[in-house]
């Protein structure tokens, strides 16, 4: 059970942040963010990918209404903003900060094409990688407008199986190790944070999971 957003064993910040290059490294230097500030909004400019050296940054856009809709909360060693790489032009998106010691590593659109085209396995993982995130995505918006919370709870835990967990050798539990809390995972799968534990606190009483605060334990006997 490997995470598809980090490029299997490689260190994505070692590969790619100009910080690490001779070249680049007088000139370039890391950013420094605390909880709720922006590191850019709907409509800025696309002319950066950015990578997150520490911290966690959430990833998403406001309705016409005001409300907001998370995409995506992102930790260590993840890569934002990538849809520039394409040739996106100006954001649709917001990416803030929801750590106090977010750091992240800026990549100007240029340096990272240059990066890529000297590195063809690099640059197919980079976009084996948008592709995931983009499925990702879709199922996710699809669990939100047709699917009930239960469903989005269930579906989701599945989901950090797949990217968090590994099988306990005595039990067979699988335990899943994320670095969400529970608002996080309430603004992701479309629900209220109370209602997200109200249904976690109903598994758990039918003896499928156990839970504390950054780990789930998915019962064999489930």
């Amino acid at each position: 059970m490997k995470s598809i957003w980090t490029f299997e064993d490689v260190n994505l910040f070692g590969m790619l942040c100009p910080h690490k290059f001779k070249e680049y490294k007088k000139t370039h230097s890391l950013n420094s963010y605390k909880k709720e500030d922006f590191i850019y909004f709907e409509k800025d400019s696309a002319n950066k990918v950015y990578l997150i050296e520490n911290g966690k940054v959430k990833i998403g856009h406001y309705t016409e209404e005001g409300d907001e809709v998370v995409k995506a909360i992102l930790s260590k060693g993840e890569l934002f903003g990538e849809k520039a790489i394409l040739g996106e032009e100006s954001r649709n998106e917001f990416a803030m900060s929801i750590d106090n010691k977010t750091s992240i590593c800026p990549v100007g659109i240029e340096t990272m094409h240059n990066l890529m085209r000297d590195n063809r396995t690099l640059s197919f993982k980079v976009y084996k990688l948008i592709g995931f995130r983009i499925r990702k995505l879709e199922r996710r918006l699809e669990l939100i407008m047709f699917k009930d919370a239960e469903t989005r709870v269930s579906e989701f835990l599945k989901e950090l199986a797949d990217e968090y967990g590994y099988c306990c050798p005595n039990t067979g539990d699988t335990i899943i190790k994320h670095p969400y809390t529970q608002k996080d995972i309430a603004h992701l799968i479309g629900t209220s944070r109370p209602t997200f534990n109200s249904i976690m606190n109903k598994l758990k009483e039918l003896g499928q999971i156990d839970f504390s605060r950054n780990e789930i334990r998915l019962k064999i006997s489930a």
